[in-house]
């Protein structure tokens, strides 16, 4: 596979994120594997789209990849704006990168090897927190890492198959999205709504029910840092996100079936968090901080989680669960000169 074959789609909505979208597009700029393009999808908001487009206009960046800043042409939400993405996209493997996250240099060196098996549709890599505070509060449980879009405790290590890739740090082969249309759209994230999730699982899920040969990998080496701000470090954000995955497994079963969309939840129900218990309470018996806490917040996050489940189910029974619909991207012209900005970021650097 060409070093140059890579298209990497990074989201985005807010001006709030502007350093935070310039420091992303850098660190895939600083790639030690260069990436044939950066695709910015700017989810309806004109004037981020021509803040972006003026900041890229004009500036070639001899040897970097090039910058190109889209409008999502869908209805407003994180799985639209990946399908504009990904239907732009003309490398033969389309990565994901998350607005206020920043890769490690080898990110895409790590990601992309393991595509020399034809096998392979897919690859994800590992997401670590970089909390706004400077440390992890105490309370906070690694076994709900994923609560802040990071890897979590019960992943498997170094690279291994998975039911699915996580949506802020993952890629796929271009002809998944011919094979198995794009992102459903109607679920997941959309702008600072209620935080619903779950695209990137029904996604995979579908792609195993077309492909039933097809392997997903996760490779923890193909590392990128998130940055978790403030709001995100609280408790009343931990147990509202923990509801919100409940709903949205909810609609994911509906739509795939309980046995494929619950498949890891039980393991990791089962074994992953009573060992997670069990720590934290033995944390506390021996004195050392946030063991009760962190206890606490395993079950909290677990009973907040079925609720949520449980509300979805009985609203999916009564008709009233939204409702989606899959897209399938379809590879577009070349954009016109215009619409087309090169370069990379001229300001900002990579956080941690």
């Amino acid at each position: 596979m060409s070093g140059t074959d890579i298209s990497v789609i990074i989201c985005v909505y807010t001006e709030d994120r502007w350093e935070d979208i310039l420091a992303a597009v850098e660190s895939v700029g600083d790639q030690s594997r260069p990436a044939l393009e950066t695709l910015v999808v700017v989810d309806h908001n004109p004037a981020l789209f021509e803040r972006l487009r003026a900041a890229y206009d004009g500036d070639p960046n001899p040897g970097g990849p090039m910058v190109r800043v889209l409008a999502n042409t869908g209805p407003q939400g994180l799985s639209a704006g990946r399908n504009t993405g990904i239907a732009a996209a003309r490398g033969s493997v389309v990565a994901f990168l998350d607005d206020d996250a920043v890769a490690d240099r080898d990110w895409l060196r790590h990601m992309t090897s393991a595509y020399v098996d034809a096998r392979v549709m897919a690859v994800g890599g590992r997401t670590v927190p970089a909390w706004a505070s400077g440390r992890r509060p105490a309370w906070f449980p690694t076994e709900f890492d994923w609560v802040v879009g990071c890897a979590y405790t019960g992943l498997p290590k170094g690279r291994a198959p998975v039911r699915n890739v996580l949506g802020g740090n993952a890629s796929f082969r271009r002809s998944v999205f011919d094979a198995v249309g794009g992102f459903a759209v109607g679920i997941g994230r959309d702008g600072d709504k209620r935080p619903l999730g779950c695209e990137e699982t029904e996604l995979c899920i579908r792609l195993t029910q077309i492909l039933p040969e097809a392997v997903l990998l996760l490779d923890d080496r193909a590392v990128i840092h998130h940055k978790v701000p403030p709001a995100r470090e609280r408790f009343l954000y931990f147990r509202r996100r923990a509801y919100a995955e409940g709903l949205s497994k909810a609609l994911v079963t509906r739509h795939v079936g309980v046995r494929k969309g619950l498949e890891s939840e039980r393991r990791y129900t089962t074994r992953v968090l009573p060992a997670g218990v069990a720590r934290g309470v033995r944390d506390f018996l021996l004195g050392r901080p946030g063991g009760a806490g962190r206890a606490a917040a395993i079950v909290t996050g677990v009973t907040s989680a079925a609720l949520g489940y449980a509300v979805g189910v009985v609203r999916a029974h009564h008709g009233d669960a939204p409702s989606w619909v899959v897209d399938a991207p379809a590879q577009t012209e070349p954009p016109s000169p215009r619409a087309r900005t090169e370069g990379r970021s001229r300001a900002g650097q990579p956080a941690t």
